[in-house]
């Protein structure tokens, strides 16, 4: 069933652009948007700046979930060099954007740099009721993504109220997701057989982080900016735009027993607000992409860590917008109908393990 991808400005193409069957799956669209959400963009707050050495980020830098914090892979004392830390991510997004794994590997350099490599895995969606079927947006294996970060201040130097602040950037390769997807339907309504576009998107920002262990209450504040021209961190492709968005959040440890803490943490991130060429298939030309909230909890060591596991709940995206769709029917029923665009992803789980060699 073919996507439908230009929205009409005239009766006749919307016609061809909207062929749509509607027959029973469900509306799904720009479902990534906020998959990137995915969330639990903060759940990188620990109980102390050691305790954010080894925590790695869905695409592999040190920080929460989703968002970078000021910190570095921990290396020794006296060594230029850190052993390597690994992490595995997953995020449930199964009904229209498909489940998203990924496997990290990251350097850091005498706790001033780090470099690394993620290799983002995807499956397909399964939703099977609605009326657009946009699945195959999503009908990719993946990406490549590779980033460094440099610390300019270190948490703590010179005062200790001073905040943490880090510089760094990322680069994704191969990123064929929504406007890729899009851009090889567009090309099959003029009769041209193309196969999607792999993209290439990045992100440069700045991070500002503060920990307090010390009474009444000990907490990681997170607050950073980004310029990016990537949706919901390339999953939802391409954004009309290289724009500066906002991110950040807060975490509270608490102690549990022999050295383990456990860190509730709430946290959001700001999308582009639109993704190039979605606009063809939403009434209006333009989505509602909310920002993104999540809501998680992250279990570590206090001292000299070695594991963190989060899991959490992502508050994505879910009705972005609606299309209008022909019936095909004779009367008295009518012409068109218009049905809720709904990525689906207003509630979605995700889950990470981080560890240090």
């Amino acid at each position: 069933m073919a996507i439908v991808l230009q929205r009409v400005k005239s009766e006749n193409h919307r016609r061809q652009a909207t062929a749509l069957h509607w027959s029973g799956k469900k509306v799904k669209s720009s479902t990534i948007h906020k998959l990137s959400i995915c969330g639990f963009l903060t759940v990188a707050m620990l109980f102390a700046s050691q305790l954010d050495a080894q925590n790695l980020t869905l695409e592999g830098q040190t920080g929460g979930f989703l968002t970078p914090t000021a910190y570095v892979v921990y290396s020794a004392k006296g060594q230029t060099f850190s052993h390597p830390a690994v992490g595995f991510h997953f995020v449930n997004t199964s009904k229209v954007i498909g489940n998203v794994e990924t496997v990290s590997i990251t350097e850091g350099f005498a706790n001033r740099a780090e470099v690394g490599y993620t290799r983002s895995i995807h499956q397909v969606g399964d939703a099977t009721n609605g009326g657009l079927d946009l699945s195959t947006l999503w009908n990719f294996n993946g990406m490549n993504v590779f980033h460094g970060k440099v610390v300019l201040l270190k948490d703590g130097q010179g005062s200790p109220f001073t905040p943490g602040i880090a510089v760094g950037g990322l680069v994704r390769v191969g990123d064929k997701f929504v406007t890729g997807a899009l851009d090889q339907e567009f090309a099959l309504l003029h009769g041209i057989v193309i196969s999607p576009k792999a993209y290439n998107n990045g992100d440069v920002y700045i991070a500002a982080t503060k920990t307090w262990a010390k009474p009444p209450i000990p907490f990681l504040i997170n607050i950073g900016w980004k310029a990016t021209n990537a949706e919901i961190f390339g999953l939802g492709g391409q954004s009309t735009r290289f724009i500066g968005r906002a991110f950040g959040g807060l975490g509270i440890p608490l102690p549990l027993s022999h050295g383990i803490y456990a860190v509730p943490s709430f946290g959001f991130t700001m999308e582009p607000p639109q993704v190039k060429n979605l606009g063809a298939i939403i009434d209006g030309g333009k989505a509602h992409i909310p920002t993104t909230l999540d809501y998680a909890v992250r279990v570590t060591q206090k001292d000299n860590p070695h594991f963190a596991f989060d899991i959490g709940v992502g508050q994505v995206a879910g009705v972005i917008g609606t299309h209008t769709a022909l019936t095909n029917l004779p009367p008295p029923y009518p012409p068109t109908v218009t049905l809720p665009v709904d990525l689906q992803a207003k509630h979605i789980l995700g889950m990470g393990l981080s560890i240090r060699y």
